[in-house]
C-alpha cells in the first residue's frame, strides 16, 4: 500500500511539473504526522513557524502531504499556510486530500496551531538526486 500511495502521488507531481518521474527519488525524512493542541515540548513540536522545506531538510526537491483527518470536523486550526507577499494561500486539510509542492524558498509555509482535536497526516518527499534517495519504508 505505501508503494503504491507514493508511485502515485510521484507520478502526479511528475507530470504537474513536467519532469520524469524516473528522475524523482524518494527521501528521507518521510514521517506521519499527530498534531494536538498540546504544548510543544522541543523546538520541533513547533509546526506553527515559516520554514522552508530545502531548507529544513536539505533533500527534499518536492514535498506531498496526504491528510488524513478533515478540518472543522476532526480537529480546529491546523491549515497549511502558503506565506505569500501579495496574500496568503491557505489548503484545508482533507482525508485523502493531497497537497504537493516545490521544496525551495518559493514556497515559505507553515501551519497553524491546532485548537482542538487531532491532526493526522503524511509527509512524503522526493528528491532528484539518486545519492539522497531511499527505498520505500518496510512495515
Amino acid at each position: 500500500l505505501c508503494s503504491d500511495v507514493r508511485r502515485r502521488i510521484q507520478q502526479r507531481i511528475a507530470r504537474a511539473f513536467g519532469i520524469s518521474s524516473a528522475s524523482m527519488y524518494l527521501t528521507k525524512p518521510t514521517f506521519f504526522s499527530r498534531i494536538n493542541s498540546t504544548e510543544a515540548k522541543t523546538t520541533h513540536d513547533e509546526y506553527w513557524h515559516p520554514h522552508v522545506d530545502k531548507v529544513t531538510y536539505g533533500s527534499f526537491d518536492y514535498t506531498s502531504l496526504l491528510y488524513l483527518s478533515d478540518y472543522t470536523e476532526d480537529f480546529g486550526g491546523g491549515r497549511f499556510v502558503f506565506m505569500d507577499a501579495g496574500s496568503n494561500k491557505t489548503i484545508e486539510p482533507r482525508a485523502g486530500r493531497v497537497s504537493f509542492f516545490t521544496s525551495g524558498s518559493e514556497n515559505l509555509h507553515r501551519v497553524e496551531k491546532v485548537h482542538w482535536g487531532t491532526r493526522y497526516a503524511i509527509t512524503i518527499s522526493f528528491t532528484c538526486n539518486p545519492d539522497h534517495g531511499i527505498g520505500d519504508p518496510v512495515l
